[in-house]
């Protein structure tokens, strides 16, 4: 865009004036009248012409042009400040270039905030499906027990367990939800302290021994060290995140295969890997294996009770610690997480 000062197009308006009115003087002089008259009132016409210009382009655009400019930009100027703010010979194309940048900033807020509505309606969708399943569980086996289970010695104890079991599933998801979104807010405080890793691993696979037999898979450490490994790092939820991992290995593990956890060091910080041999995760769903409520065999996950969170919990935890946490999976052969932490000596 090619721009003109104030003062230019005056000067320019002002010239073709001139050339007017000199016109007009040479018509004048050839009827007889005085070259010297018409000459000063020619130039005295030119410079009136001039600044009376100069003035109508500056109170009625430039002045009415600053607010605007100003307003785009967000700047408290005014006055004198203004005007060394604001040069009038670039002042058109400063606001074009303003107008511009701001159009693009807010189809980018546009854009985000599609998002955010599109990442809204999913989530308030999710919640409501993950909810419903137990809700109207405990509708039903209440029902039965109103219209007479309840006399039953058959039914009222096995309904009443499978109400409570509904009841503690709500509370998972709840609890689950209430951690991510503190987390993510930054509300939820990580108490840092030093403990063994390798200890803390091990307390997790006796917690989960009964489960991990069940299902006759079994749950070691492949390669643990002579000494123990410390770290830097809230122990309550790096329990979590352990936790969660080794019941994803055993849930969709196969029989007779394994969780393996093993350690590495990295100078600084030491890998935690949480190996399976289990059913495995195709490649378009690893991408999305971190995101709330995403299952990748979503009947299994529900028939064992699973909220669809731990996994989104886990990296969070991971993040708030500013480490990493990465997937890596072959379908039908078997998933492998790894995480670091910040060793302490």
């Amino acid at each position: 865009m090619r721009t003109y000062s104030s003062k230019f197009l005056a000067s320019l308006v002002a010239f073709i004036l001139t050339l007017l009115a000199f016109g007009i003087a040479l018509l004048a002089h050839y009827f007889g009248e005085n070259i010297l008259v018409i000459t000063i009132s020619t130039v005295a016409f030119s410079v009136a012409a001039y600044f009376s210009i100069l003035y109508i382009i500056k109170k009625y655009i430039i002045d009415r042009i600053r607010p605007l400019y100003n307003t785009i930009r967000d700047l408290p100027l005014s006055g004198k400040k203004m005007e060394e703010k604001i040069d009038s010979n670039s002042l058109l194309l400063n606001v074009k270039n303003e107008v511009e940048e701001w159009a693009k900033t807010q189809l980018k807020e546009i854009e985000r905030l599609k998002e955010l509505e599109k990442y809204r309606k999913d989530f308030v969708g999710n919640v409501s499906h993950e909810l419903k399943t137990p809700i109207f569980n405990i509708q039903g086996y209440v029902l039965t027990l109103l219209e007479g289970g309840l006399e039953d010695p058959k039914i009222n104890k096995l309904y009443l367990k499978r109400t409570e079991k509904s009841i503690d599933r709500m509370v998972s998801i709840v609890e689950d939800l209430e951690s991510i979104t503190k987390l993510e807010s930054g509300e939820l405080q990580l108490n840092m302290t030093r403990f063994d890793i390798v200890k803390t691993v091990e307390e997790v696979i006796e917690m989960e021994h009964w489960q991990a037999s069940e299902s006759q898979i079994t749950v070691q450490i492949i390669n643990k060290p002579d000494r123990p490994i410390y770290v830097r790092a809230d122990k309550k939820r790096i329990l979590e995140v352990i936790t969660n991992l080794i019941v994803n290995g055993v849930k969709y593990g196969k029989q007779n295969g394994y969780v393996n956890i093993s350690f590495h060091d990295l100078e600084d910080n030491i890998i935690v890997e949480v190996a399976d041999n289990g059913i495995g995760i195709e490649k378009k769903d690893l991408r999305r294996i971190f995101e709330r409520f995403f299952r990748v065999d979503k009947s299994r996950s529900r028939e064992q009770g699973g909220t669809g969170l731990g996994l989104s919990i886990v990296k969070h935890i991971i993040e708030a610690h500013n480490q990493s946490i990465n997937v890596r999976s072959v379908l039908d052969q078997g998933t492998t997480f790894n995480f670091t932490l910040e060793k302490q000596k």
